[in-house]
């Protein structure tokens, strides 16, 4: 396997359950995947956003969904049991930081009990080969270092959902040792799991609330000043289609190689040339957009880490992932996007650029740090 050009092999024909369908990652991964060939089924609530990318591109018109929500532990499992499937991404969570202090008990219930209710209907599934549990840069302690995390690196988290997202990587973690051990691989189950970390992923069709590049394309489609919050944060910004691809590679490296990946992985920029200031971000986005300009809010803001890197190290030499676009390339593909959703909005023609910008990233070279 040599990259993300020969998954596409290991997803055609199967059967993929994808939770968080509705949402910004999860509708571009679903789409990727019927792309290459495989029967997906999408589970998650109604979108978390209006405008949302999966109501743009009407994906519930080309991929079967089902609303069901993680905390439902009995929808869940007959979903699984029935849908039968053979590979498992989980990315449903409450994905917001400031949203985590105003809802800290919906957060965790949805991302720790969301999580364990996934795995648990994935233990009574004999179909399932293969799952890969999404969580978060912002599952480990963060000591505002300079340099990025590595997996054997602590978890922790000082909001919400940080905390949150490193309690899913301990129960991921506990259901490897318990009941997915590599030890019992074709004894007394089928199944390699494995987490993926990433975070700060752009791209087009995301209107999260309270997320940089979504608060800066609704300023400028209503010509207003964009407001941000932390101008001089610094963080890793990477397409959407960047961590995407590392997902795709490891299901796929589960599916080929069993529990041997089984294990947890960070997905990031390997270049410290790619980690960008916020405010650097929000001035490229406005000379890309043609117009527009930004003001820093001035008022009190809840606590958000300043620096926040990963190392990927592992992923370059033991998958064989690396990155593809610069962080100069990313926001021009994302702005691209919302320029062509505001000039052209039909479902079907965003579908098939969003298609077209998977392909471009599928025949771009690997750019390797300068």
């Amino acid at each position: 396997m040599q990259g993300i050009e020969a998954v596409s092999e290991y997803y055609a024909g199967r059967r993929v359950l994808v939770t968080g369908y509705t949402g910004f990652k999860g509708s571009w991964l679903s789409l990727w995947l019927q792309k290459m060939g495989a029967k997906v089924l999408g589970v998650g609530l109604e979108p978390p956003s209006v405008p949302s990318m999966n109501k743009m591109l009407d994906l519930d018109s080309v991929i079967p969904g089902a609303r069901i929500d993680v905390n439902d532990y009995a929808a869940l499992a007959d979903a699984v049991q029935t849908f039968k499937p053979e590979v498992v991404f989980h990315l449903a969570a409450q994905a917001l930081v400031r949203l985590s202090y105003e809802m800290p008990l919906e957060t965790l219930h949805t991302n720790i009990m969301g999580t364990a209710h996934v795995l648990e209907a994935c233990r009574h599934c004999p179909s399932i080969r293969a799952v890969v549990i999404i969580t978060s840069d912002k599952c480990y302690r963060n000591n505002e270092w300079v340099w990025g995390y590595r997996e054997n690196d602590p978890m922790g988290g000082y909001d919400p959902y940080s905390a949150s997202k490193g309690c899913a990587e301990l129960i991921t973690s506990s259901y490897i040792k318990s009941f997915f051990n590599q030890e019992e691989y074709g004894k007394t189950h089928h199944v390699a799991l494995a987490s993926a970390r990433a975070g700060n992923a752009i791209g087009g069709g995301d209107w999260g609330k309270d997320r940089l590049i979504p608060d800066c394309f609704r300023s400028l489609h209503d010509r207003q000043l964009i407001h941000i919050r932390y101008p001089s944060a610094v963080r890793p910004w990477q397409h959407v289609l960047e961590c995407l691809s590392g997902y795709l590679l490891l299901g796929a490296r589960l599916l080929d190689e069993g529990p041997k990946f089984g294990c947890g992985w960070n997905f990031a920029p390997i270049d410290m040339g790619d980690v960008w200031s916020v405010e650097r971000v929000v001035q490229r986005i406005c000379d890309l957009w043609g117009t527009g300009g930004y003001e820093v809010d001035k008022g009190t803001q809840p606590h958000e880490a300043h620096m926040l890197c990963l190392d990927c190290t592992k992923a370059n030499i033991e998958l064989g992932w690396r990155p593809r676009y610069r962080v100069h390339q990313a926001l021009a593909e994302t702005v691209a996007w919302y320029k062509e959703w505001s000039e052209r909005p039909a479902p079907e023609h965003m579908r098939q650029f969003t298609l077209k910008q998977i392909q471009n990233y599928i025949d771009c070279s690997v750019n390797l740090p300068d």
